[in-house]
């Protein structure tokens, strides 16, 4: 048990290991950290791993967000940015955060699902069910402060699953009008096959035990199989709410990375970054600073043109980011 409990921590931090890297890749990224066509810099993956994980830095939003904005006719909805598990608003958004701002966007985060182990850093720990009624108080905030009548939201890993929960369960459908899922967790990982390597040798219930009480519950309620995504899964998708994934073939922590898709419909996109820049090498972690991923965010949010083809860059941040 000990071999496969280390195993599948070492899984679960992905993260935290992906973010200790500084380099930035060879082009997966936004750039050098200059001004698009706004004003605001848009920051890089080595300036989140560098900013964004430390307690200053998680507690403070990326540029552009949280600031006093009535959204346009051209951009009526209010963007909410939904970090992932082990993440924060800052270590997540520094990119996106300021091309939507500089894009003329109404831009929120914030940061949930803390619990004894965040430390103030790495948030979306908690139970998944409690992290969405704090997205729906969100939600709240920004509609009471733009004045909006709905809201778009654009979520990483559990951030692009987490809030399905909220339109499902918490009376979200109303007020969303597109949910945005960069590699989310909508159908579980098996943690790169752990979860059933566990299973077949009877040792997931202890292992899971001590995941749940060593660093949070959301990391169970994760796993291919649970009793959370199982539920939740029941009702894919809501029909007044637009659905976009954005997904890697290279994810190593949403395994396989085909769960991260929701089931065909009309309202649903399901967007494979390689079958649009085949030498796309990001991972997981990188999605939220790719280059592609990010153009196929922003034309979703805007024209959502199925058309749309961004341009590919050199290669992503490789294996593990």
């Amino acid at each position: 048990m000990n071999r496969l409990f280390k195993s599948v921590l070492a899984v679960g931090a992905v993260p935290l290991l992906a973010a200790a890297c500084t380099s930035t890749g060879s082009g997966g990224g936004t750039g050098s950290g200059g001004s698009s066509s706004g004003t605001l810099p848009i920051g890089t993956f080595s300036q989140a791993t560098s900013t964004g994980l430390t307690k200053a830095g998680a507690a403070t939003p990326p540029p552009g967000a949280n600031v006093p904005c009535t959204p346009s006719a051209a951009h009526p909805y209010p963007v909410i940015l939904v970090h992932g598990t082990f993440e924060n608003q800052n270590f997540n958004w520094l990119a996106l955060s300021p091309m939507l701002k500089n894009a003329g966007y109404c831009v929120y985060t914030f940061n949930y699902g803390a619990n004894a182990n965040t430390g103030g850093i790495y948030y979306g720990l908690g139970e998944i069910g409690a992290s969405a009624g704090q997205l729906a108080t969100e939600v709240t905030s920004v509609l009471s402060q733009t004045g909006a009548s709905q809201v778009d939201i654009v979520g990483h890993s559990q951030g692009g699953m987490m809030p399905r929960y909220y339109i499902n369960n918490l009376g979200g459908a109303q007020y969303v009008h597109m949910l945005v899922g960069l590699a989310p967790s909508n159908y579980g990982t098996t943690l790169d096959g752990l979860t059933t390597l566990g299973t077949d040798l009877g040792l997931l219930t202890s292992v899971n035990s001590s995941i749940v009480s060593g660093i949070g519950e959301s990391l169970v309620e994760q796993e291919v199989g649970s009793a959370f995504v199982t539920a939740l899964n029941k009702t894919p998708t809501q029909p007044n709410v637009q659905y976009v994934v954005i997904e890697t073939t290279h994810d190593e922590v949403v395994t396989p990375s085909t769960n991260a898709y929701l089931p065909a419909a009309s309202n649903v996109q399901n967007i494979t970054i390689q079958k649009q820049c085949p030498n796309d090498t990001t991972g997981h972690i990188g999605m939220a600073y790719d280059q592609p991923a990010l153009q196929d965010t922003l034309n979703a949010l805007g024209a959502d043109s199925p058309s749309f083809a961004p341009t590919c860059t050199a290669s992503g941040y490789g294996p593990g980011i």
